[in-house]
């Protein structure tokens, strides 16, 4: 009879509480995935009634930096697997969280009018392109991305003195679309959010696939949330928020 009762009483005190083991979870994802992910924790929270989730965006080194000096944070999602590589060398990432969940494609873009002509790498180096922007191929995966594929094409010699250094791809989005820079690099996602102010005049080969890796931090307070969030991420709702923004599959 006293288990009976303690199995009820259990019962009616987790309807009481809600969603078991709901919490608040921080994401901090690439300034690439500021769109999508805004309505990826929309949707994940509307099927997970009491977990809410904050949003962190930035260059993806930048945010393996901040978990590093011990910012509160659950969830990561980078733009290329290097920044993802260093928070794992720090010991920042739990263990076998890491996987991959969207791909996306490197482009050339230019104001959508105006400035010089400019219709793939090699007019980079026409003495009428001034400033060309990246992001710092030292800690912005579009940056590495760009210098890469500028060295493949044996031109980044020539490129660099007119380099102008961004600390996220939308900081280089913006700099081509207020006139400020005559080319830049950022994802082909990145295009529609400034659609009617740049354009796109080349699709830039990588020697590495630009591919997005996601995973839970070592010092998440709420691990079973951030694991229900990678889980959401990878779902078909996810995956479609993520292609309806123009990203790949993994």
């Amino acid at each position: 009879m006293v288990r009976r009762f303690s199995v009820v009483a259990a019962l009616l005190l987790l309807a009481a509480t809600g969603t078991a083991g709901a919490a608040d979870i921080t994401v901090s994802a690439a300034a690439s995935l500021t769109n999508a992910f805004k309505d990826i924790a929309q949707a994940y929270q509307q099927a997970n009634v009491g977990d809410r989730v904050q949003l962190n965006f930035g260059g993806s080194d930048a945010l393996v930096q901040q978990i590093a000096k011990g910012a509160p944070v659950d969830v990561l999602a980078s733009a290329d697997q290097e920044a993802m590589d260093k928070a794992e060398s720090q010991r920042l990432l739990q263990l076998a969280s890491r996987v991959n969940f969207a791909s996306n494609r490197v482009v050339l873009i230019v104001p959508a009018s105006g400035g010089p002509e400019v219709h793939g790498l090699g007019d980079l180096l026409h003495s009428g392109v001034k400033r060309i922007t990246l992001g710092n191929p030292a800690s912005v995966p579009i940056g590495r991305y760009a210098k890469h594929a500028l060295e493949q094409a044996r031109l980044w010699t020539d490129v660099e003195p007119k380099a102008i250094y961004a600390t996220s791809v939308r900081q280089s989005l913006d700099y081509v679309a207020r006139g400020e820079a005559d080319a830049g690099f950022v994802y082909a996602t990145d295009v529609a959010v400034q659609k009617d102010k740049v354009k796109v005049v080349a699709n830039v080969a990588t020697d590495t696939p630009v591919s997005y890796p996601i995973a839970v931090t070592a010092g998440s307070t709420a691990p079973e949330a951030g694991r229900r969030f990678v889980t959401f991420v990878l779902s078909p709702v996810g995956q479609a928020i993520l292609g309806k923004y123009g990203f790949g599959r993994p």
